[in-house]
């Protein structure tokens, strides 16, 4: 049996960012969160909020970690996590699920822009009206950024793979409204990161 795999960031953000996102889910029933990475999140959230059900993803590589955290914690609101690529035709698979919400957490940076153009097109996609689309990670205003930690990051991404690299809010409104999507709400968090709150428009 393998270990389970352990992030020390998502151990450090999970209370926070539940802090923030638990009072716009209280009418939720369903969430979609999209990169669970090691399913520290989920659990976390799931265990916090047992009025909805959490529905871990990921590229196919990361699942059996996740399914290690997810089989530990034995919710019952907590599913075995799914296979998800955005690249992919996801809409589909998760669409006649009827997601409330979609949540997803230092995601943005690791994806090209066309794949987080496409992460904006499925979240309008899948949403209903009043959905909502929760994002956190770190992201620059204005091509500016927050903190030189936050610049010597983005720098340090785009050396690695050009097509990564800290998102601008500005650009991000852009694929809200092409999807769909109006920004709600842009809440800062420790470590100079942000929660964006994004509402599935009528």
């Amino acid at each position: 049996m393998m270990d389970k795999p352990f992030s020390p960031s998502s151990q450090e953000n999970q209370q926070p960012i539940l802090e923030v996102i638990a009072p716009w889910l209280t009418a939720a029933r369903s969430v979609l969160e999209i990169g669970s990475g090691t399913g520290q999140h989920g659990v976390h959230f799931a265990a916090a909020m047992p009025h909805l059900r959490w529905q871990c993803t990921d590229v196919p590589a990361h699942l059996p970690g996740i399914r290690c955290w997810i089989d530990e914690a034995g919710l019952a609101n907590l599913p075995a996590p799914m296979a998800l690529d955005v690249d992919d035709d996801w809409i589909d698979t998760f669409g006649s699920a009827g997601y409330d919400a979609i949540y997803s957490a230092n995601t943005a940076h690791i994806m090209s822009l066309a794949q987080v153009e496409r992460l904006f097109h499925g979240a309008g996609a899948l949403l209903p009206s009043d959905g909502l689309f929760l994002l956190y990670g770190p992201f620059s205003v204005d091509g500016r950024h927050n903190s030189e930690s936050n610049a010597r990051f983005d720098q340090m991404l785009r050396l690695n793979d050009p097509l990564s690299g800290v998102r601008d809010l500005r650009e991000l409104e852009g694929f809200g409204r092409a999807a769909g999507l109006g920004l709600a709400d842009e809440i800062a968090m420790p470590v100079n990161n942000r929660t964006l709150v994004w509402r599935r428009r009528s």
